[in-house]
């Protein structure tokens, strides 16, 4: 499943490529045809990420997204929330198997062709894709800043539950966990069943301490409880508590206060920085050239070998996959650190992987 700083890239490709357009909203596979007619001719205003769940706002096509936002003054409020009313929102939930793949113009900005499942690699699956054949040498001779005016989005592939098309760039969803149109009020009390997440600015590490502090289940289960953060998955999950030297089968409320501060703190940082750069990238340079940093291939368990990657692998000056993480998906290996084998168990019906010597 798609981490939050997958959802968060999703976000901004989609505010990069419509933001402000009046859109052509279909279901080529027919299961969410009442919806699309909904969508269908309204403006794209806002594309905003909560943890795992995308919320894409559609307008009527007379409202401009500064309306929808918000008033700059006192003088414009009655204004901003009148249109913030007649605002729709497409919200979706990527689940195990559910991708957003794109396809743009010739000249149109590049855009990642696939941000989601099918998820061979893990952190994100998210490639470029180039132009068609027939369409190469026309994409070569059109300065970026131009766009085709005789472009035609490529056929549906798949089973595409929703398709957004605009000025010169087609997105299409398959396979979703979760895909509806909501009002603003459904849409403020979805927000409200989730806990803060760490890469929006309205983040709250109060409301974090306090839910965690609380509990006596593991603060290695509570992690992966969105309604406790939002937006962690087994990846960050297991490589924020290395880092922070937690046991992740102690009682949360066991865990002090300035320690789940410190580890919010760490969440931030790195899951902005996942946003930022495609991929999850945990481990600090000085550990990953350490004694214990780079055992062979062969020192690992046949069943591990091979299995952890990234979409960034063979990338130029990109952290190869074999040296991003601590310990997820390392069982078996030695700690980077002290050397002593890295453990894995379930919890919670995932597994869960820690260093029993740094993680008392």
């Amino acid at each position: 499943m798609p981490e939050g700083h997958t959802v968060h890239r999703l976000a901004r490709t989609f505010d990069s490529l419509y933001a402000g357009q009046v859109l052509r909203v279909s279901s080529p596979q027919g299961r969410f045809a009442d919806g699309a007619a909904v969508l269908s001719g309204r403006r794209l205003v806002a594309s905003e990420a909560w943890g795992k769940q995308l919320f894409l706002g559609f307008a009527p096509p007379d409202v401009s997204d500064a309306q929808v936002t918000g008033a700059s003054s006192a003088a414009d409020t009655s204004a901003a929330d009148t249109s913030a009313a007649d605002t729709v929102w497409l919200r979706t939930h990527l689940g195990l198997y559910g991708a957003w793949t794109f396809a743009g113009a010739p000249g149109a900005p590049e855009v990642a062709h696939a941000i989601g499942a099918p998820r061979r690699r893990i952190g994100e699956r998210e490639t470029t894709a180039p132009p068609p054949p027939s369409d190469r040498s026309a994409a070569q001779a059109t300065p970026a800043t131009s766009t085709s005016d005789t472009w035609e989005a490529p056929e549906p592939r798949g089973q595409v539950r929703v398709r957004l098309l605009g000025d010169h760039a087609v997105a299409d969803l398959t396979g979703p966990t979760a895909c509806e149109v909501i009002t603003s009020a459904e849409k403020m009390a979805v927000e409200a069943r989730l806990g803060p997440d760490p890469i929006r600015d309205d983040g709250d590490v109060d409301a974090f301490v306090a839910r965690v502090g609380r509990s006596r289940v593991a603060i290695g289960q509570q992690l992966m409880d969105q309604a406790v953060v939002a937006g962690i998955g087994n990846i960050y999950r297991a490589e924020a508590l290395f880092r922070a030297g937690v046991d992740p089968l102690r009682p949360g409320r066991d865990v002090p206060a300035a320690m789940l501060r410190a580890l919010w703190a760490d969440l931030v940082a790195l899951m902005r920085d996942g946003a930022a750069r495609g991929a999850i990238v945990t481990t600090r340079p000085e550990d990953r050239e350490s004694p214990h940093g780079r055992p062979p291939e062969a020192a690992r368990p046949p069943e591990a070998r091979g299995r952890t990657r990234q979409n960034t692998d063979g990338a130029p000056d990109a952290v190869p996959s074999d040296q991003a993480f601590y310990v997820y998906h390392r069982d078996g290996l030695p700690c980077r650190q002290c050397g002593s084998p890295v453990l894995v168990k379930e919890l919670a019906g995932r597994n869960l992987f820690w260093c029993g010597t740094c993680q008392r």
